[in-house]
């Protein structure tokens, strides 16, 4: 029998049913989701680790537009024997992904965010037919790019418009919801960037009539930017929370369920030192990206620190004190460190303060907390404190290749340290990063 092809790069859930790739299943998420009736979810998960594809699943199940077509891609899955099954094609849906949308300058960013809504609005222009004169003289501004249209308020527009055409309130799925914040605050138009989505975000979410739900998903949490100031209706779901940790990454059973299918159960083993390693909530997770492309390059090397680049996070190191040094010598050294992690932060203390270095390494997946936590006194106010440590030989190997070649010295002295690292030489890496330290040190001298 033909095998199912191995999905690398699919996140479109339609697509990947359809063309029969291999599909590992996520579809209780949305059995989840409904029961809990959160007005607004936001999921925090490093990147690759399946949210766009989980928010696509999402719209083609909850969308009305060619509900009877969709409903034949659950077949046999999951929440096809769910009783929640019944909400199945019974909303509009708006879905926006912007981890595409960056520019080197507002203007540049503003520009695609406008050919963006754009080509969101031309997805809806058949109801134009039921509107208004005046709401209709608003929708076509942004459908013919008039100098005044109102962008700002164009997603919530959108909804309120969707909810009057349909009579069904609507659900919004913005996926990436804070690429570019984050690369408006590396490029220097941060202020601009931020007192636009707030009013483009919060509108659609806080104060709107027209939403049913609304989902979001990101990297970071950034609740104290003031995007979501005043939205009591927002339930924050990160990699430390214990509900929906399973839908995010791969589990165990899955990870072996796949290399079964693919003839390769017998490499579980090696697999489990360079993939496994992450906790979420109480879950022990697989890198999804890396699975993938594992099964199908048969290969043992590192996939994803090579196509996850964090600009923030090297804007971070860049800025990073002495002692943020020290504790990645222990993290390599194969240590678990105590940090305490914020409950949310602002993207201007990100740089500020080396504390929150820590924060963003666990979010971005570079760092996981450790499976036995210490126990914490529930009267302290440093109950968010964790043991992190580095998940997987994977990105040990990217601390070597990234963090130790950019801080620690030269080129020739890091390829040794990685090689003593990957060989268990530690004779040789103590002594090696021994030298690279007193080189470090000797940079912080000059001042």
């Amino acid at each position: 029998m033909r095998k199912k092809a191995v999905p690398v790069g699919i996140e479109d859930f339609k697509e990947l049913i359809q063309d029969e790739y291999y599909y590992v299943d996520k579809t209780l998420l949305i059995d989840e989701m409904l029961m809990n009736k959160s007005k607004v979810t936001l999921f925090t998960r490093p990147r690759r680790f399946g949210k766009t594809l989980n928010m696509s699943m999402l719209k083609y199940f909850f969308d009305v537009k060619d509900k009877e077509e969709n409903k034949k891609l659950f077949e046999n899955l999951k929440v096809s024997d769910s009783e929640y099954m019944s909400e199945q094609g019974k909303y509009p849906v708006i879905f926006i992904s912007l981890k595409d949308l960056k520019g080197d300058t507002w203007e540049e960013c503003l520009k695609r965010l406008k050919l963006f809504i754009f080509d969101l609005y031309a997805e809806f222009e058949y109801i134009r037919e039921k509107m208004n004169e005046w709401d209709k003289r608003k929708f076509e501004k942004v459908l013919y790019e008039n100098e005044d249209a109102d962008y700002i308020m164009s997603l919530k527009f959108l909804a309120d418009s969707l909810y009057k055409y349909y009579e069904k309130k609507v659900i919004i799925l913005i996926d990436e919801y804070d690429v570019p914040i984050i690369n408006a605050f590396d490029k220097g138009y941060y202020n601009e960037a931020i007192n636009f989505f707030q009013t483009f975000y919060s509108s659609a979410l806080k104060t709107n009539n027209s939403l049913k739900y609304g989902v979001l998903t990101g990297i970071t949490r950034i609740i104290k930017e003031g995007i979501f100031s005043g939205l009591n209706n927002l339930y924050v779901n990160t990699i430390l929370s214990k509900d929906y940790s399973e839908y995010f990454g791969l589990l165990e059973n899955e990870v072996i369920e796949m290399l079964e299918y693919f003839d390769m159960k017998y490499k579980i083993e090696e697999v489990r030192e360079w993939y496994n390693g992450y906790i979420f909530g109480e879950s022990k997770v697989y890198n999804p990206w890396s699975i993938v492309n594992y099964v199908r390059e048969k290969e043992i090397k590192a996939y994803w620190a090579n196509v996850s680049g964090n600009t923030l996070l090297e804007n971070m190191l860049d800025h990073a004190g002495e002692s943020v040094y020290d504790d990645l010598k222990r993290f390599t050294d194969g240590e678990s460190i105590e940090k305490y992690i914020s409950d949310g932060t602002t993207i201007k203390s990100l740089l500020n303060n080396d504390d929150e270095i820590w924060q963003l390494l666990l979010y971005s997946g570079y760092l996981t907390k450790d499976e036995k936590q210490k126990e914490i006194d529930v009267t302290s106010e440093y109950t968010d404190v964790y043991n992190l440590r580095i998940p997987n030989k994977e990105i040990r190997k990217y601390f070597g290749n990234m963090f130790l070649n950019r801080f620690f010295g030269t080129e020739v002295k890091t390829n040794i340290l990685i090689k003593a690292l990957e060989n268990g030489d530690i004779k040789k890496f103590e002594k090696t990063l021994g030298e690279i330290m007193i080189n470090m040190l000797s940079h912080f001298d000059l001042d």
